[in-house]
């Protein structure tokens, strides 16, 4: 593995800001830590720079150790590059002085072609002599990301580095950094509490809760095979349906029958069992009708809020040129493909993630 964390704890007094954290990420991945704030994916992303000290557990980098028992690398020896949430660069410093920074161990001709590339690479070669203050938001960040790759670093860091950002910026962002740190080859962990940044730019995201790991996956897994009630709320939207388990292999739902697949839990009784806003179609032909409470309109589509006979409420995700408004009844079908059931619970829940 190119960056492993075994058992990884520290602690701030009596909290456990890590607390058993494990994870590790093949070369050249990009790997995302998610969650609410205080869920310590930020003390993990400090621990691996060095510049917070584990109370237990060991974290590897190209099977080197750097922390562990008796032994803790200096940040800078650790060969890791790290852009911070504000970016951090120096307002005194040009966009090419900020990233011939991190390289002043080479001869100055070397520095200034480096750093000439870095920013070639990140598409500001013509602002090279531009100070930050002169330079928007999305431009900054992307001086700090060439400061960061200047040294070819074996792992790259990256803090909440769209928080700052305002929503189309970042949505263009994401996708163009990853672009760069796949087409450099890079391996990099990111910070964010924004699970739609870590879909678009994350090949395995962590998906943190007090200190620990709830689940450690593709995105895919993540939204489609939650581990977790707590997974399954945060990540998305999802609401649960009260199902009954037979014999025949079938959970039966107020919506119709669904066959269990291996995403099911074992059960003989009753389950919860999770639905997306993408598992329930409008169909005008269904038999099944459902009163509109809510909806949402988000451009390509409605978000609409469904009370079903029973008076319990689904979300269901429609094509926006299925305009309907809320009191009328439309026809409803389940169509899933990924059947998830939790324990039950008595309140019914509709939540949605940040």
């Amino acid at each position: 593995m190119w960056l492993e964390l075994r058992d990884a704890v520290r602690r701030f007094g009596e909290r456990r800001a890590l607390d058993g954290v494990s994870l590790a990420l093949e070369e050249g991945d990009i790997g995302c830590l998610l969650g609410p704030s205080g869920c310590g994916k930020t003390t993990a992303l400090r621990c691996i720079a060095g510049l917070e000290t584990l109370d237990a557990g060991t974290i590897l980098s190209q099977g080197r150790v750097l922390e562990g028992p008796g032994r803790h690398v200096p940040p800078h020896e650790r060969g890791i590059g790290l852009v911070f949430q504000d970016h951090a660069l120096f307002p005194h410093l040009s966009a090419r002085r900020n990233v011939e920074f991190g390289l002043r161990h080479l001869p100055r001709p070397q520095q200034r072609s480096r750093a000439g590339e870095m920013l070639e690479l990140v598409g500001l070669a013509d602002c090279a002599d531009a100070y930050p203050a002169q330079l928007s938001g999305g431009q900054q960040q992307r001086v700090a990301v060439a400061r960061a790759l200047a040294p070819r670093p074996s792992t790259l860091l990256l803090d909440e580095p769209f928080s700052s950002l305002d929503v189309a910026l970042r949505e263009r962002l994401v996708g163009e950094l990853r672009a760069l740190l796949k087409s450099v080859g890079a391996t990099a962990l990111v910070v964010t509490h924004d699970q739609q940044d870590a879909f678009a730019l994350a090949d395995r995201v962590g998906l943190m809760r007090e200190g620990r790991l709830e689940q450690w996956g593709t995105p895919y897994d993540l939204y489609h095979r939650p581990v977790s009630r707590f997974a399954a709320e945060f990540v998305g939207q999802a609401c649960f349906l009260p199902a009954c388990c037979g014999g025949s292999g079938l959970l039966q739902t107020e919506l119709g029958p669904l066959r269990e697949g291996h995403e099911s839990t074992a059960c003989g009784g009753e389950v919860d069992v999770l639905l997306r806003p993408d598992d329930i179609v409008h169909d005008d032909l269904a038999p099944l009708r459902a009163r509109i409470v809510e909806r949402v309109f988000r451009g390509a589509d409605f978000l609409y809020t469904l009370e079903l006979p029973s008076g319990r409420r689904v979300l269901s995700l429609v094509p926006s040129h299925h305009d309907h408004h809320v009191g009328e009844q439309i026809g409803v079908r389940l169509a899933t493909d990924h059947v998830v059931t939790f324990p039950p619970q008595r309140v019914l829940t509709i939540a949605g993630g940040p």
